[in-house]
């Protein structure tokens, strides 16, 4: 202990990185994408022998901003890994002087760890189209950047294909929300029409839609096919084993912790850049194979 103050007291740092995570379905700390990116945090932070603190909104009853609680708690930098970007505190705390490295978003003069979004839907899009599969159902997320770059692949891979999509199967849901991917799955079924394969917005929504369709009778992927979006360990257990696009959670945490580090320790040379993790497709038994006879 006598070694580490002395440390933060040469460097003038608190060697203790804050960690911005919100989560509106209350479930992401259990959720195996998160619970991965944070272990990469927590491992790669401690690497360098730094502490982890989470951020929130209030320090004991008394609410506050996330920069206020940052100050508080006197971290040297903030990973924020998830959370509504366009909250005016989290606008606040990305304008601060604070280091900042952010997950999934872009902000102009800020370290950014990104994944491949555009290459994995791409990837996926022409994954089922080679296997036969021209009626095609997308339920994607919530409106954020990692939403848009996923439908701007969609679109690219299908108009570079002549793949038409009707609006009726283009379906908006929640990240991370098996119930309500449930119901949306369930219209979808009840159309007059149904697409051959269904694309869910992360693996673990997939559950609500693998409900529906088997309550309503249906085989996957006999009678209709799924793909989802994450590659969490889940997708590899269930049956069949879904065909998903696996992003590199911890690859997320630990680099987003790297750059940020570099940033609190070398500040004059620390680039602020945009560092893309590449995924790859994870196949799977939930697509048939329409071309087979």
């Amino acid at each position: 202990m006598a070694n580490a103050s002395a440390r933060a007291l040469k460097t003038k740092h608190s060697y203790n990185i804050g960690v911005l995570f919100v989560d509106p379905m209350h479930g992401g700390l259990a959720h195996e994408f998160f619970s991965i990116m944070l272990d990469g945090i927590r491992r790669e932070a401690e690497k360098h022998g730094y502490d982890i603190t989470f951020i929130n909104s209030s320090v004991g009853q008394r609410q506050t901003s996330y920069l206020q609680h940052c100050r508080y708690r006197g971290v040297d930098g903030v990973v924020i890994a998830s959370v509504d970007y366009f909250d005016p505190m989290v606008t606040e705390l990305v304008q601060s002087e604070l280091p900042v490295v952010t997950v999934d978003h872009v902000f102009n003069n800020r370290i950014s760890v990104v994944s491949d979004n555009l290459t994995g839907m791409d990837a996926l899009v022409r994954y089922v189209y080679g296997k036969g599969h021209r009626k095609i159902a997308l339920i994607h997320g919530e409106v954020t950047s990692v939403t848009r770059n996923r439908l701007t692949g969609f679109h690219r891979a299908c108009e570079e294909l002549g793949l038409t999509v009707p609006e009726k199967w283009m379906r908006r849901g929640v990240f991370h929300d098996p119930k309500g991917c449930c119901q949306i799955t369930k219209e979808l079924l009840s159309q007059p029409e149904l697409p051959t394969c269904i694309f869910f917005p992360d693996d673990y929504s997939y559950i609500g839609g693998y409900n529906a369709i088997t309550e309503a009778g249906l085989r996957i992927p006999e009678d209709i096919s799924a793909v989802g979006y994450d590659g969490i360990p889940l997708s590899r257990i269930i049956s069949p084993v879904l065909t998903t696009w696996l992003q590199d959670a911890d690859g997320l945490g630990t680099v987003a912790t790297a750059r940020l580090i570099e940033q609190i320790e070398h500040p004059r040379t620390a680039i602020l850049d945009r560092v893309i993790v590449t995924g790859h497709l994870q196949e799977g038994g939930s697509v048939k194979d329409l071309l087979l006879r």
